[in-house]
């Protein structure tokens, strides 16, 4: 596994501020703050270019991050570049808005050389690779292609749920016989004045906390006022149990259960019928009752409906054993990197599994009486034993991802 987040430049330091409860939230840049005051973001803690060759610089952020995950991942697998069987690796990636930065930065030329007057320079002269960089796939390709993987490269993007939807398809892959392995990458790179501007006008932003503003993500709080957006990327490489022995690689855990869902009602009012479905599909597949799952991973996005639809959903379908079950969103310290948030919210709940420490919901301290599950408010727990986990990722557009993991 690997990540570069808002809380690290990989998945240790990651995992570490999450239990520590820190909150990586603070004021936008100065080109988003002048048209949005009052925004929050959640940045990467480094640049990923400190952490890559100069023949990388040019690329989109987003790919960018995706390549620091992969390196990571795929370093801690003991997978090196053009394994054995590289026709048979894919690359499977989920991203909300590929190449957010390359497509601001364009419009961006546009406007100031159209404003300005610059002489005799042309706005209609940009980067020849400007297509390449900015193209939703761009990222699954230049990771395909820095490690001679061979097998499809595949890229999903559905919302908050890409990664998520990114995991769940490579393990139909490796589990049918299509694929030996895959890396699977979630990378987001929108923290851009175009992207926050829309993003803003959908009146889902966090407001600031007056008082701290790197805790003005509240999920399942009773003053919960919205999210915050963030930028990142996170990365796992999945393989077959057969080729795992053959390579004698002790794994994190088994992959075992995938649900997916649509509510196919509205673009952004979510549906706990379909929630329920997808979350008993992947408990079906994973051949496991509710209540031999220790902790959920909630898509717990700090919106006044999302929360309560989901906090109803997850009781739905834990009945008694819901009272049992501890339940956290760590958004409320990384933000939501939309289509990373899937597979960095899947690596914590994994090393959550490994390690019996799990992350909190660092700023719940009003709950929500209509949020009435175990939510791990304010700090983080220790000494647990946990033998499966769950993590949900529901997107706008109606798309609903669950996945489940259990020890090996």
């Amino acid at each position: 596994m690997g990540a570069i987040s808002p809380l690290g430049a990989d998945r240790l330091s990651t995992f570490a501020a999450a239990l520590a409860g820190r909150c990586a939230i603070g004021p936008a840049t100065p080109e988003i703050a002048k048209w949005l005051p009052q925004v929050l973001v959640a940045p990467a803690a480094v640049d990923p270019r400190s952490l890559l060759d100069n023949c990388h610089a040019q690329l989109d952020r987003a790919t960018q991050f995706a390549l620091v995950a992969a390196k990571e991942a795929l370093a801690d697998a003991g997978v090196a570049a053009s394994p054995d069987g590289a026709r048979r690796f894919g690359v499977y990636v989920g991203i909300g808005f590929g190449g957010a930065q390359t497509v601001d930065a364009l419009y961006t030329r546009l406007h100031n050389t159209l404003q300005n007057g610059q002489g005799n320079r042309s706005p209609t002269v940009v980067h020849p690779l400007s297509v390449p960089r900015m193209m939703a796939n761009a990222a699954a390709a230049t990771v395909s292609m820095q490690y001679g993987l061979r097998g499809p490269s595949n890229t999903y993007s559905v919302a908050c749920a890409s990664s998520a939807v990114a995991i769940g398809e490579a393990f139909r892959a490796i589990r049918d016989g299509y694929l030996d392995a895959a890396v699977v990458v979630g990378t987001e790179a929108m923290l851009t004045p175009g992207a926050m501007l829309a993003w803003n006008a959908l009146r889902v932003m966090a407001k600031p906390d007056a008082a701290d503003p790197a805790r003005s993500c509240r999920p399942f709080a009773l003053n919960r006022s919205g999210f915050v957006l963030g930028e990142g990327a996170a990365a796992i490489v999945l393989e077959s149990e057969a080729r795992a022995a053959i390579r004698q690689r002790a794994a994190f855990g088994e992959l075992c259960g995938y649900g997916c869902s649509s509510d196919a009602a509205h673009l952004t009012a979510p549906s706990s019928e379909e929630q329920v479905v997808a979350m008993r599909q992947a408990l079906a597949q994973a051949g496991l009752e509710p209540e031999q799952i220790q902790y959920l991973n909630a898509h717990g996005t700090a919106t006044d409906a999302g929360d309560v639809v989901e906090a109803q959903s997850i009781r739905t379908v834990f009945g008694q054993a819901a009272t049992r079950l501890a339940v956290s969103s760590t958004k409320s310290m990384h933000g939501h990197l939309i289509g990373a948030s899937g597979i960095l919210e899947f690596v914590l709940s994994m090393m959550a599994m490994n390690s019996g420490s799990l992350p909190p919901t660092a700023t719940l301290d009003t709950p929500d009486p209509r949020c009435d599950l175990d939510f791990i408010p304010l700090t983080a727990r220790h000494g647990c034993e946990v033998s499966a986990i769950m993590s949900n990722s529901f997107a706008f557009g109606g798309s609903n991802v669950s996945l489940v993991a259990r020890r090996c």
